[in-house]
């Protein structure tokens, strides 16, 4: 490939151009010096004829040769130019075939801030982007059946007792099984949850709404939750936060999702706070909660699929990671955008409306 480009490249540009050149410059002589010698004839009554075809075939000569070694290293400048500037083009190629058989770890080298290097920093962007999403997929995979192996096995344990007369078919036993077929019954549920917020976008009802009225329905929903588990709630609604444009049905859900995460995460007789602001942005709403910090390396992961920073945490005890996920969604749809810290103080999530 970089040689076909190479020459054709040379060849197709650079041969044409220069014989065209010479060509005119060839013509423009013999132009010339017959005017010249016409002059000579005209003035002193000569006829220089043979002085006049030595003189051209001289000119001639000199310029052939010129034109030949000028050519030469035009060609040559050209040609290591030209396979510079190509050879990120050819990492580029050869990186791909590594990223299509499923190795995203290589990068380009970049070696120039213009056109050419632009080019391989936005692939090795992608690549990044590639190798990231990778790795999330392979954690989606290996979550999703982590979370259908505990109830499964569970059900499929008790199955065979109850089957071998084993064990005794009490209600107790039965309720439990309720609990493990409930578990798998949830996690579906999250995951049709998620497939709808991946298509919100296509289906807003968008109105004119209270978020105020929201946070405080999703609050009293929770209060029992909150009070089970001694959990002080503060409030900082700000002045003029109040009116926002969205879907009422999908804000709910993400509001929801948010309140459902600071009740799990904040440890009993801990503290969440629920503010309104004004940003350069939109109006901006936070859930803050007392509880344990989240190494800055998982922050930027919170809202991918499946993510959970303690990963040996159970369904039970953090859910399957799909919460965040949805809020993500949901809010990106309305145009808006999520984020995320944690810090001692505690950790924060929120996300900004558009106004």
């Amino acid at each position: 490939m970089r040689q076909r480009l190479l020459w054709k490249l040379l060849i197709g540009h650079i041969v044409p151009v220069f014989a065209l050149i010479s060509v005119l410059v060839w013509r423009g002589i013999d132009h010339r010096a017959e005017e010249y010698y016409r002059l000579l004839a005209k003035t002193y009554h000569v006829a220089p004829t043979e002085a006049h075809r030595l003189f051209l075939e001289a000119i001639h000569r000199e310029l052939l040769w010129g034109a030949l070694a000028a050519l030469a290293l035009t060609l040559m400048l050209s040609y290591l130019l030209t396979r510079w500037v190509l050879r990120p083009l050819l990492q580029i190629t050869a990186i791909t075939r590594q990223v299509a058989d499923g190795n995203y770890s290589e990068r380009v080298k970049v070696a120039s801030r213009y056109e050419v290097g632009q080019l391989a920093e936005a692939f090795n962007h992608m690549a990044e982007n590639l190798e990231k999403i990778e790795s999330l997929r392979k954690n989606m995979v290996a979550d999703i059946a982590h979370e259908l192996r505990t109830p499964l096995t569970n059900l499929r344990g008790y199955l065979e007792g109850l089957s071998d007369s084993v064990i005794n078919p009490t209600r107790e036993t039965f309720q439990m099984l309720e609990q493990e077929v409930l578990r798998l019954v949830h996690l579906v549920e999250d995951l049709q949850q998620l497939a709808r917020a991946d298509a919100a976008k296509s289906f807003l009802d968008l109105q004119q709404i209270s978020l105020h009225e929201l946070l405080e329905q999703i609050m009293n929903l929770y209060r029992p939750n909150f009070q089970d588990k001694e959990i002080e709630v503060a409030w900082g609604l700000q002045e003029g936060t109040d009116i926002v444009t969205a879907d009422p049905d999908k804000l709910l859900q993400a509001i929801r999702n948010l309140a459902d995460n600071a009740w799990k995460y904040t440890p009993k007789g801990g503290k969440v706070s629920i503010s309104t602001l004004r940003s350069a942005d939109g109006i901006k709403t936070v859930f803050a909660n007392t509880g344990a910090v989240i190494a800055q390396g998982d922050v930027p992961f919170l809202f991918e699929r499946f993510f959970r920073a303690d990963r040996s945490r159970s369904r039970d005890a953090g859910g399957a990671g799909i919460g965040l996920a949805i809020v993500k969604e949901l809010i990106e749809a309305h145009g808006g955008a999520v984020g995320a810290d944690s810090d001692e103080g505690g950790t924060k999530v929120w996300f900004v409306l558009p106004r």
